[in-house]
């Protein structure tokens, strides 16, 4: 190897190689910072092959990756905060040295004018949350300096996998890469956040890297714990056990609805929170579906195990769901959660509550499909930021931290009453936005969230009954007074297609008209 020293802190070299790392441990270096992309020269050993042997040998290790020529003063400031923050001695390296040696230099120049390693805001998360932030923010201020932190390659459309479930979509038709949807004009930082730092101003990485905010915005969802059912996770795709929430399973839903003949099919509910709260039900009215129009549901034996009350929380938009309980012949069964699952003696067990009494059942599946407990992440929960409830704290209407006036979350992982769904992330974005650039400028919020949510219940297909609510379960219709007022039917119809509404909203719409089959559906029988 050829390591030149630059001072007592840091050497650079060229590339190195995982069986090189022993060596470069045992003459000292305690960090390894790797500053070229992956995929440079053929040949070239991955980071992540460096990442290992680096930690098989106790070291440190950050990727810095700077295309030759382009090296910006964001890529000068993480550099900065590696050398900095991680142990010395560290060793940096790309194709020659030259490059890890220039941004070192670039680092070093900043840290003399008194710059500082730090984004105007950052937002940690780049989901449908994050992107959705993080493009409002950008588009009203083009001169914030920004990052997002999300350690995934991958983005998914989640809601659609319900849709995979049912074959209406393909899998990959969910699927985008998250380079692809970083806004213009945001720092893409590809790594997860280790603990927050409230108190400094700043968020520590896995590597060890801490980058420092003025304003922190946070959405990195929310934990699903496949974990927390014994025997779930190791019978997940397989034994005829599916859930429509993870993105290779979804497809195996496709084809245990397609494949059932009859005998019992079980769908199960969680006790709240969940993101997507009516994605339990749709599985269940998409399948019976499914199967009344191949004849095969007068074999099923359907049962809805939901460790809730209700069937739905917003009491206007049930009757329309019982509607179709009843025509699917669906057995209801409240205040009853999973508990444990058998995959090879296909036997689930349920805790269920009756008053006071809570007994243990088990009972026989062909098929079930299982949503899983979810909590917040545990980097979020064990955090000085989180509620009660281990998830961030807010002010329900900012969506302002209560005790760091810098700091906002939004989407899964925020405290806030509000359902989980994407509907509400989509709502909160752009208060949150507006609110962040409030806070960097040292003013009050001037935005507010009202709670809507929205969870479009797919009972067959064509037809949804469409819940949008707020805090409270308070309706919140979407669609403007002049055609809640009174449209002409083929107009109104044209507009909805096959959409089921509460009553309060026909009651409004139809005004005593005669033009439709049943007051709640609004659709193809008018």
């Amino acid at each position: 190897m050829d390591i030149r020293t630059i001072d007592a802190r840091l050497s650079v070299s060229p590339q190195i190689r995982p069986e090189d790392v022993p060596a470069i441990a045992a003459a000292g270096y305690r960090t390894i910072i790797c500053n070229r992309p992956d995929g440079e020269d053929a040949g070239q050993p991955p980071a992540a092959a460096i990442a290992a042997a680096a930690e098989a040998s106790g070291l440190a290790f950050t990727h810095l990756p700077v295309v030759p020529g382009q090296a910006s003063d964001t890529d000068a400031a993480l550099m900065a905060n590696a050398l900095g923050n991680l142990p010395g001695p560290v060793l940096a390296y790309c194709r020659s040295g030259s490059r890890s040696e220039k941004l070192a230099a670039m680092a070093e120049r900043q840290d003399r004018s008194g710059a500082r390693a730090e984004f105007d805001i950052v937002i940690v998360g780049g989901g449908a949350a994050g992107i959705a932030t993080a493009a409002s923010i950008l588009r009203r201020s083009r001169d914030v300096k920004l990052a997002v932190i999300e350690p995934s390659d991958d983005h998914y459309y989640q809601p659609g996998w319900t849709m995979v479930g049912a074959g209406v979509f393909d899998a990959p038709f969910t699927h985008r890469r998250e380079a692809s949807l970083i806004p213009a004009g945001a720092e893409w930082i590809k790594d997860a956040v280790a603990r927050f730092e409230p108190d400094a101003n700043r968020v520590e990485l896995g590597d060890g890297r801490r980058i420092g905010y003025r304003v922190l915005i946070v959405c990195p969802g929310i934990k699903l714990d496949w974990d927390a059912i014994p025997g779930l996770a190791e019978t997940l795709g397989r034994n005829g056990v599916t859930s429509n929430y993870r993105y290779d399973l979804a497809p195996y839903t496709n084809r245990l609805v397609r494949e059932f003949k009859g005998g019992t099919a079980i769908f199960t509910q969680p006790p709240m929170p969940i993101k997507c709260a009516g994605a339990p039900q749709k599985a269940m009215y998409l399948s019976c579906h499914r199967w009344e129009k191949s004849g095969t549901l007068a074999a099923a034996d359907v049962r809805f195990h939901n460790a809730g009350a209700v069937l739905f929380g917003v009491p206007e938009y049930v009757p329309a769901l019982m509607e179709y309980v009843g025509r699917y012949g669906i057995d209801l069964n409240f205040e009853s959660k999973l508990v444990a699952i058998d995959g090879l003696g296909r036997t689930a067990t349920f805790e269920q509550r009756r008053g006071e009494e809570v007994t243990t059942i088990k009972q026989r599946f062909d098929m079930i499909h299982v949503v899983p407990p979810q909590v917040a992440p545990d980097f979020v929960r064990a955090s000085p930021l989180a509620a009660p409830s281990g998830f961030v704290a807010v002010d329900e209407a900012t969506l302002r931290h209560p005790a760091y006036p810098n700091i906002f979350a939004l989407g899964d992982a925020c405290a806030a009453s509000n359902a989980k769904t994407a509907a509400a992330a989509r709502k909160q974005a752009p208060v949150v936005a507006v609110n962040a650039l409030a806070a960097l400028a040292g003013k009050p919020p001037v935005a507010d969230y009202d709670g809507y949510g929205s969870c479009p219940l797919t009972v067959e297909a064509g037809k949804i009954v469409l819940a949008e609510f707020g805090y409270g379960g308070k309706l919140l219709p979407s669609f403007p007074s002049w055609l809640i007022d009174g449209t002409r039917p083929s107009r109104l119809s044209w507009l909805l297609k096959d959409t089921i509404l509460p009553p309060v909203y026909w009651h409004g719409m139809l005004k005593g008209r005669e033009w439709m089959v049943k007051p709640h559906m609004i659709g193809a029988e008018g």
